[in-house]
């Protein structure tokens, strides 16, 4: 590697780390309570402040802030896997209903639960994101078979996205009134409610599934020039496909299990971290996608509880407000290239 892409690759990582830490503290100190740097280190090394601002920072604040880099992440990495699974720039777990799938599910677990006035744990969430998630991907995957071209895949994936939007809507319409309530605010797309425990077992589940991903990173890297080259160079194609599969779908019911569907984060990120970097080798991709993906969803949370304060606007309406424009850019500038 010559010096000159080192050291661009060393002053990305930087930057993004910065911005991470950045919009961590933002997330943290801004509010409908202000706090102040001085303030914050206070309460965190125990020194002084109020039990209410040590309830706001540790109860509402930090695990908020924390499960939103976490999933954020995740979120971003989910769609790099699966823009490299489909050889396609703009897919993603919300554009291809994924999401929608795995929302599908939680839905009909968490009315079902409920109803029998049974406790919703975070792992039943997950597990039943994961079932939706991979039911969605199985209908994709058909009909990525018979489509060819990237915009029917889209169109289809929108369409699985609807019907199960659908669905969802039908099952809350039976659900109890203060079911509707949290199901509502949930479906839209919210990191609101965050507790420790949620931390935990997001943090448990997206730490193993990207220690899987970086283990499966060379062979990535080989599918990126192509089946052909893949299968030439010894790289098991079916089990690669199926561990994209799963790790992408672990880490999109991940994200719907707790935050509900949060819309083109998927897509954008990857896209711009590749803009950055100059390069979309696996092992500097997923490092970099996810510390991409935690800066942008930090930046759109903080927008959604401050903008329009007290009010708070759903995670999902920021990120489009942001990521619907990238999106558009790469699928006019792909129809210009294949023009030229």
């Amino acid at each position: 590697m010559d010096k000159h892409r080192k050291y661009r690759y060393i002053m990305a990582f930087a930057l993004l780390a910065a911005c991470v830490l950045f919009f961590f503290i933002l997330n943290i100190c801004m509010g409908s309570v202000e706090i102040s740097l001085s303030e914050m280190m206070r309460v965190w090394k125990g020194q002084s402040g109020t039990e209410t601002l040590r309830r706001i920072l540790w109860d509402i604040r930090m695990p908020r802030a924390a499960a939103v880099l976490i999933l954020g992440g995740a979120l971003a990495l989910a769609g790099y896997l699966l823009q490299t699974f489909f050889h396609n720039p703009i897919a993603g777990p919300f554009v291809l209903g994924i999401s929608s799938g795995a929302k599908m599910t939680v839905a009909l677990v968490m009315i079902f639960l409920m109803g029998k006035t049974i406790r919703v744990t975070s792992a039943d969430m997950i597990a039943a994101a994961f079932a939706g998630a991979l039911l969605s991907m199985g209908f994709v995957l058909l009909l990525s078979r018979r489509v060819k071209g990237m915009s029917m895949l889209v169109v289809c994936g929108v369409i699985i996205g609807y019907i199960c939007s659908a669905v969802t809507e039908l099952v809350v319409t039976f659900a109890d009134d203060a079911d509707i309530i949290n199901l509502h605010n949930w479906s839209r797309g919210s990191f609101s409610g965050m507790t420790w425990e949620n931390v935990e077992v997001m943090t448990a589940v997206v730490a193993m599934t990207v220690l899987f991903v970086f283990w499966i990173a060379k062979p990535l890297g080989a599918y990126q020039m192509g089946d052909v080259y893949a299968a030439n160079v010894g790289v098991n194609l079916k089990l690669l496909r199926v561990c994209i599969v799963i790790f992408s779908s672990m880490l999109s019911a991940c994200i719907v299990a707790f935050a509900g569907p949060v819309s083109f984060v998927g897509i954008a990120v990857p896209h711009l971290v590749k803009k950055l970097f100059g390069t979309a080798e696996p092992l500097l991709m997923i490092p970099a996608c996810f510390l991409g993906g935690s800066t942008f969803c930090l930046f759109c949370d903080l927008l959604a509880r401050t903008m329009l304060a007290p009010t708070e606007l759903s995670i999902s309406t920021v990120t489009a407000i942001f990521g619907a424009p990238v999106v558009l850019w790469i699928m006019v500038r792909k129809k210009v290239d294949k023009h030229h």
